[in-house]
């Protein structure tokens, strides 16, 4: 029941698209990630997952169009909805993520960027 710095923690990691887990929140937990370039195209059949940016600019992929996030804003991609996170230029986007502890990295894709352990710190 400590406040949490998070440019602290986000000094604690380098490694992109592989999310730390700085807090859990009954059924759910935050996560920060770094990401740059582009990730793998996939879904969460039975999660919604938020992001908030916190540095940087998002560009989350959908089929039908990209949505711009920019510092300071969030984003919510609904169950069942195929995203694509990415960035540009590139540019280190640095987030923070709220969703279930039963969500899957990758959702039902499996990639050589897929991460099955989240690390806590």
């Amino acid at each position: 029941m400590k406040p949490i710095n998070l440019k602290q923690k986000h000094t604690a990691f380098s490694k992109q698209w592989h999310p730390h887990q700085i807090a859990v929140v009954d059924d759910m937990q935050v996560l920060l990630a770094k990401i740059k370039d582009e990730f793998v195209w996939h879904a969460h059949e039975k999660e919604d997952e938020l992001f908030q940016v916190l540095k940087g600019t998002l560009y989350m992929q959908y089929r039908d169009r990209t949505e711009v996030v920019e510092e300071g804003e969030i984003i919510v991609v609904p169950k069942g909805v195929e995203h694509c996170p990415s960035t540009k230029n590139g540019e280190e986007v640095h987030l923070l993520l709220f969703e279930k502890l039963s969500t899957a990295h990758t959702g039902n894709v499996h990639d050589k960027m897929t991460q099955t352990v989240y690390p806590k710190i």
